[in-house]
């Protein structure tokens, strides 16, 4: 009987291909672990109008965790926009799976580590390894939107000067989202040896919501008397970052701003095919690259695994394997070092598969 049991959602486009190329590594670990397929993402919306069926979710409530391929949340062909526009009509609203399953299941740390390993052509600069703790759960992401401002809030104060026909979404950030995925950073910078942490924020501007955020993480930050704290505006970060990126460690942000410079710290240590994505709660987690789904080269086999691959490791950690972790890590950095084996964007011709083999032959 397999130890784990793993939901295997492998979703739109290229979610396929990238998840069996994690497969392959870690058949060549021998997780014990039975993997279990779910169905979500664009076709099951465009069948159902369900982009995350129920069958699914309660699926994954008997599993130690998930994994996750890739999602498309747009349309992508005159088609696509033709049935969308249908579904929209018929009252169905597409809602991303992911961004759901973080909410269900309380995700509410999303860490994204991105780091440059030794050979990676892409890299910016020799030696980057930041992580970002990115609120996964509230702000921009809350799902509160209105496309017109319903009667009620207009007699909030304040909200005269505003047109009643304007869309509006709103930012909501609480003290214990805040505090959590503070608390969240300073333990993993307290656990593994981090000097540092940056706050991310708008406060002088959105001077309620990231007002908050800051506040909050300066209270957390005087229980952590060892580990430096700074801050900085989002906008001015992107500069820096770029400019003096050696300043930077662990940077904890609200949920958009995360998204934002998860982004920015992935191109800077290789691109989106290096981004992996761990979604993390309590008592569960969903682990994925952070890449798009990338319909036009679906079932091809042409794109850059690593990122998947990098999430696996992340989810051997998460089940504590974590001799099977380091091995996995190894391995990457040891094919990325010798670049023998490159995928279309390190500048070779290798297939995602071949480069799944590549490092499951150094395991």
């Amino acid at each position: 009987m397999a130890k784990y049991r793993i939901a295997w959602l492998p979703g739109d486009g290229i979610g396929k291909d990238v998840l069996d190329a994690a497969k392959v590594v870690l058949d060549k670990i021998r997780l014990s672990a039975e993997y279990v397929q779910g169905d979500v993402g664009w076709e099951f919306w465009c069948k159902e109008g369900e982009p995350l069926p129920r069958r699914t979710l309660e699926m994954m409530k008997h599993t130690n965790c998930a994994m996750f391929g890739a999602i498309t949340s747009k349309p992508k062909t005159i088609a696509d926009t033709e049935l969308a526009s249908e579904l929209r009509n018929k009252g169905f609203v597409y809602r991303s799976p992911i961004v759901r399953m973080r909410q269900i299941f309380d995700l509410y740390v999303c860490k994204r580590p991105c780091k440059a390993y030794d050979g990676n052509p892409l890299n910016f600069k020799k030696g980057l390894d930041f992580v970002i703790f990115r609120e996964n759960t509230e702000d921009l992401y809350s799902g509160l939107e209105f496309n017109q401002i319903p009667k009620e809030m207009l007699k909030i104060k304040g909200m005269e000067k505003v047109s009643p026909d304007a869309a509006i979404s709103i930012k909501v950030n609480t003290p214990k989202g805040c505090e959590r995925i503070v608390k969240a950073a300073f333990e993993f910078a307290k656990n593994n040896n981090r000097k540092k942490i940056t706050c991310v924020h708008k406060a002088n501007v959105v001077r309620a919501s990231d007002g908050l955020f800051l506040e909050i993480f300066w209270k957390v930050a005087k229980n952590y008397a060892s580990i430096q704290a700074d801050d900085a505006n989002v906008d001015s970060l992107c500069q820096w970052l770029l400019k003096r990126p050696f300043n930077y460690d662990v940077l904890v942000a609200p949920n958009l701003y995360g998204d934002i410079i998860s982004d920015l710290c992935a191109q800077m240590t290789g691109g989106l095919g290096f981004g992996s994505s761990g979604n993390i709660g309590d008592s569960y987690a969903l682990f994925e690259p952070t890449h798009g789904s990338a319909p036009k080269y679906a079932g091809k086999y042409k794109v850059n695994p690593i990122a998947t691959i990098l999430a696996s490791k992340m989810m051997l950690e998460w089940l504590k394997e974590n001799d099977a972790a380091i091995r996995l890590e190894k391995a990457i950095a040891q094919v990325i070092k010798e670049g023998e084996v490159k995928t279309y964007d390190m500048g070779g011709n290798a297939s995602t598969l071949d480069m799944a083999h590549a490092i499951a032959a150094k395991l």
